[in-house]
Order: C-alpha cells, then sequence, then structure tokens
C-alpha cells in the first residue's frame, strides 16, 4: 500500500510548500484525506465508525456537508490558497513529483532492516534520478546528549559537515526506543546540517527531516552490527525515493576500503562499542517490554508480540534452571 499512494498533503515539515496544520484543518483534514483513498479503492468502508454509522456513510456526509464547503471556501477566501494544494489529488500530486513515503533500508548494519521517511531529505542532496548517496565517516554515540554537543561544537572532535552521526543503545533494551527528534532539529538549523546523516537504533518524530534512519534491527544492545560501527569507518547510505529501495552499509574503516565480505567479517569479529548499556533509570515495565519483543522477534519481528514463541522461550529457560540445580 505504501508503493501505491503517493504523498499528497503538503504541510510542514517536508512541504513542498509548508502549509500549516491549520490549512491542512481547513482543506478538509483527515477526512479529505479519506475520501482520497477511498476513491483510490485502499479503505474497507463497510466497518462502523463510533457515529453507529459505516465509514462510507460518514464520508458520503462529509463530502457532501455544508461545514466541508464553508471550511475549504474560508481557506480560499482568507488565506488565497486553493484546497487542493494542500490536499493535493493523489493523481496530481504524482504529477508534480511528489513520491511515497516511506522507505525499509537493508545493509550490513541493519540486517533486519530500518525505516526512513525518503521523502523528509533535502531535494538539494538528492541526485537528479531522485536517488539519495552518501559515503561518509562515523562518528558513533552512546547518548543523545553527546550527540547534541558535538552538532553544536561544544564536544571534541565536533560534527563536521559529510559525517553520518551513528547513535547507539537507544532501542528498546536501551532507553525503551528513545525518541531523538532534537538531532533533526539541530541540524535542521545549521547551512551544513542537510549534509549530514543519522543511523540509529531509536526512533524519530513524525516532524523530524533531513537523511535519518531509525528503527535499525537487531538494534545494538541486542547484538546488533550497529554497536560494533566505529568513529571513521566509512559508511555508505543509498535510498531511491523512486523504488522506494535502500541500503545501509559499512563498507570500509579509517584506513582502508573493504570488500562486501570482509566488512561483514569485520563486524561480526568486532567487540561491541565500548560504553554501551542500558539506561540506569531504566523502567522496570520498560525492560519488561524490551525482553519480550527482543524473544518475540526483535525491533521488527517483535513489534507485534509472538506469544507462543515468548512462551516456549520461557520454558526452555525455566528447564534449562532447573536442570542446572
Amino acid at each position: 500500500m505504501n508503493r501505491q499512494v503517493p504523498r499528497f498533503v503538503d504541510v510542514l515539515p517536508n512541504g513542498p510548500e509548508n502549509h500549516p496544520t491549520v490549512q491542512f484543518f481547513l482543506a478538509g483534514g483527515v477526512p479529505e484525506v479519506m475520501l482520497h483513498l477511498r476513491e483510490m479503492g485502499l479503505l474497507d468502508t463497510s466497518v462502523l465508525t463510533v457515529s453507529g454509522q459505516t465509514l462510507g456513510a460518514v464520508l458520503d456526509w462529509w463530502e457532501q456537508s455544508e461545514r466541508r464547503q464553508k471550511l475549504r471556501t474560508r481557506l480560499q477566501q482568507q488565506d488565497g490558497i486553493d484546497p487542493d494544494n494542500v490536499i493535493i489529488p493523489p493523481s496530481e500530486a504524482i504529477k508534480r513529483g511528489m513520491t511515497s513515503t516511506v522507505c525499509f533500508p537493508q545493509g550490513n548494519i541493519c540486517p533486519e532492516g530500518s525505516v526512513i521517511k525518503a521523502t523528509s531529505i533535502d531535494p538539494s542532496v538528492v541526485d537528479d534520478d531522485g536517488v539519495y548517496r552518501k559515503v561518509g565517516p562515523a562518528r558513533v554515540f552512546t547518548s543523545e546528549r553527546d550527540a547534541i554537543m558535538s552538532i553544536k561544537g561544544q564536544l571534541e572532535p565536533p560534527l563536521n559537515p559529510g559525517d553520518i552521526l551513528v547513535l547507539l543503545g537507544r532501542g528498546p533494551l536501551g532507553t525503551g526506543m528513545e525518541e531523538t527528534y532534537q538531532l533533526t532539529s539541530a541540524l535542521k538549523f545549521l547551512k551544513w546540517g542537510k549534509e549530514v546523516a543519522i543511523v540509529t537504533d531509536a526512533r524519530f518524530s513524525g516532524v523530524s527531516t533531513g537523511a535519518c534512519i531509525g528503527h535499525v534491527g537487531p538494534e545494538a544492545l541486542a547484538d546488533g552490527p550497529i554497536g560494533r560501527v566505529r568513529d571513521g569507518d566509512r559508511i555508505e547510505i543509498i535510498v531511491d525515493r523512486n523504488d522506494l529501495t535502500g541500503s545501509v552499509n559499512l563498507i570500509g574503516t579509517a584506513d582502508k576500503d573493504l570488500s562486501p565480505k570482509e566488512a561483514q567479517t569485520l563486524l561480526d569479529d568486532r567487540e561491541m562499542f565500548p560504553g554501551l548499556q542500558e539506561d540506569e533509570a531504566l523502567h522496570s515495565d520498560t525492560r519488561l517490554w524490551a525482553a519480550l519483543q527482543k524473544v518475540g522477534g526483535g525491533t521488527w519481528g517483535g513489534c507485534v508480540y509472538d506469544v507462543d514463541k515468548i512462551v516456549e522461550t520461557l520454558e526452555a529457560g525455566a528447564k534449562a534452571i532447573n536442570d542446572n540445580n
């Protein structure tokens, strides 16, 4: 479905015109978006809503409602903005080059996957063929605070244009899946911020912008290869915004380029990054949730509990403990 639907809402922070949220509301908001999705045949309109009516009936009402007409007319008259330039008909969005949004890169740093909002990458660093390509040295951090200090030039060595910021241990097992919007926000206000990419096992806010790759799996504290990246390692990122494919690979050290086989061997043999550990204040409920999702399949496979696998693992562990006693 992601591939079928282009990004057809033009709002902050990803534009292209960056309409504020209130203008999205006046253009029709979520019900207007759903009208387009219904027209594309992507909604089950037979489901019941809280009103007691089907979704189809509610959307029929909205399409003909006086409220809809008043809001869209107000946007046109007061702000001089065509509502169809805020919530753009999908066919028109495609003509304007607005592609689908979400891409799931894989590679030797993220063998289980990762995620990036491909449309949030600054167009000026995307090649003419719609592909974002970047090779740069890694700058590795185990806390958001240190990463922010480096961005501000308050930690030596400071982050430089062209670097790839790698943030480790911020996934479920480390922090409960820390939200790291501050990093992208700080970079956004630097002239060279668009030249920095971020790779992390943490997550991002919906307002994050730039080449920020999150949800890397396995996470560092689950023995993921991202936890074996070192400062100076050369990382290659490719994100094709047309066919929604991508990769994140370690392709060399600070001293030499590596073949894919050599890079994999290096990641297999290295020790984990020094100082990598869970937050001391991690709540017990969060630790339990992180452990269950790890057993159930990790950052990606365990996001929905595999109850049978969790029970099987618990029983096997209990048996092993009893056998050792």
